[in-house]
């Protein structure tokens, strides 16, 4: 079997990196807190996201006054950058740093830039949360594990993007929760959903309704954790048409995992498989079929050819 190099899809367990995962995701949070609270509001909160990089996750510009400026991790130097559109930048090393010394230090920075930021320091969608000032206890940064989860990013963000240019209706672009910890990209059938019930730990409930208030078949990629205590890729739709979960989704190690409600594709198969890319475009595809059939979605209205480099869609 022809695998894929293993520095294209790397391997990376979540037991191996677990205590860097959360440290990581932790210090996302903080970072993505700065943009919610100076970014105006933006549907489905695509305004708090951060985006893939060719060398980390960015928040992109992010408006202060009549000046920008945007916070990045360098998972290749391993180093938190914040830049302004007036000049004036501010770096500082990620190893050797906790929840709270990440805080304290990035807080600083930014007040050293002339940037007056105020932020919820409490996690959200994770349980037992620490204020950030106060968690001393996450501390883990396992260099080479981050480089290869930002290698696995880069090649999910590249084959979601060719996925995304098959759709003309309203999607998402591809980015990055921080809450969940996980990249996504969404589609939308442009009908409002019912409310969502909300309930989502350590979320307001008015978040989640206004995430949701339209139909959605959402898929992405995620670390691992709970009840697929590994790398997966998953794809769920809302609301969940009847006939959704017994769809058959390719490939065949993809399964509907009745504890999330969703489907999941085990990131190791996909790695493993002979053609990485196809294997996952075909589980992103399927699993957008099993949605878009049973809930009737106007496919001719809403689907196109796959986008080609330098290729004019055809009208």
């Amino acid at each position: 079997m022809n695998h894929a190099p293993k520095s294209r899809w790397p391997e990376l367990p979540i037991a191996a990196w677990r205590d860097t995962a959360t440290t990581l995701q932790l210090w996302t949070q903080i970072v993505g807190k700065i943009r919610l609270v100076k970014s105006p509001w933006l549907n489905h909160s695509w305004h708090v996201t951060l985006y893939v990089t060719p060398r980390g996750l960015t928040t992109s510009p992010i408006p202060d006054g009549d000046r920008t400026f945007e916070i990045d991790f360098d998972f290749i130097d391993h180093v938190l950058l914040m830049s302004t559109s007036d000049g004036p930048e501010r770096q500082f090393a990620l190893a050797g740093q906790s929840v709270a010394s990440f805080y304290t230090t990035i807080m600083a920075n930014l007040q050293d830039l002339g940037i007056d930021v105020t932020i919820d320091e409490m996690p959200n969608e994770l349980p037992d949360p620490v204020r950030f000032s106060q968690d001393t206890q996450h501390a883990s940064y396992d260099a080479d594990a981050v480089r290869r989860f930002h290698q696995i990013l880069v090649n999910c963000d590249r084959v979601f993007k060719q996925f995304r240019t098959a759709f003309l209706g309203k999607a998402s672009p591809v980015h990055f929760f921080w809450g969940s910890f996980d990249l996504a990209v969404t589609r939308f059938s442009g009908r409002t959903a019912p409310q969502h019930p909300g309930g989502v730990p350590h979320l307001p409930d008015a978040v989640a309704h206004e995430a949701y208030s339209h139909e959605v078949s959402s898929a992405g990629f995620w670390p691992g954790g709970g009840a697929v205590d590994y790398p997966a890729f998953y794809s769920y739709a809302y609301p969940e048409p009847a006939g959704y979960r017994t769809t058959q989704v390719r490939p065949d190690a993809a399964f509907f995992s009745e504890a999330l409600g969703e489907f999941v594709l085990p990131y190791d198969a996909v790695r493993a498989a002979p053609d990485p890319d196809k294997a996952l475009l075909d589980f992103l595809q399927s699993s957008y079929e099993a949605a878009a059939v049973n809930a009737n979605w106007n496919r001719d209205a809403l689907e196109c050819a796959p986008g080609q480099p330098g290729v004019v869609r055809t009208i």
